[in-house]
């Protein structure tokens, strides 16, 4: 049920995810949540990096979760499952199958510091909120000042 997506999955991604971001509405600052969350013209820019992988039932992608390597760190991008498929541990899955294909020593992840629902998914899973994030967040990932403020990294050693 885990496969890695391909770029003809562009459109069921760009589903996934912005229907799954609604769960950010008024959760983040709403100066941090655009319509659409992700613009196609972003998530375009996302795939020359970021290796994808779903979770698929009844032969359609329910939810994804990308990979990026970036210098000894490896980094969890756009984990997000529709709605109407969460709570059924199909995170855990793609997050112990990701585990898995991590060659780097450290395994990272950021995410809203108001989406307390992401922090609690990490923590389970044995990431611990780093003390250092806003460095990290600049080290590893091109985001605004404005998200690296109201951000959090979360990471776990892995390998």
């Amino acid at each position: 049920m885990i496969r890695q997506c391909q770029p003809q999955d562009i459109e069921r991604i760009y589903f996934i995810i912005n229907e799954a971001a609604q769960a950010y509405e008024g959760a983040i600052p709403a100066d941090c949540y655009p319509q659409p969350y992700m613009p196609m013209s972003e998530l375009e820019e996302e795939l020359k990096r970021v290796t994808f992988f779903g979770w698929e039932a009844n032969g359609e992608l329910v939810g994804v979760m990308g990979l990026e390597s970036i210098k000894d760190t490896t980094l969890i991008r756009h984990a997000y499952v529709l709605p109407q498929w969460q709570r059924q541990g199909i995170s855990t899955k793609l997050l112990g199958y990701i585990k898995e294909l991590v060659a780097t020593p450290r395994l990272l992840v950021g995410t809203w510091a108001d989406a307390s629902w992401a922090i609690d998914f990490y923590e389970k899973h044995g990431f611990s909120l780093l003390p250092d994030k806003d460095e990290l967040l600049k080290s590893y990932w091109d985001i605004s000042q404005r998200q690296i403020e109201t951000s959090v990294v979360l990471g776990v050693v892995v390998g």
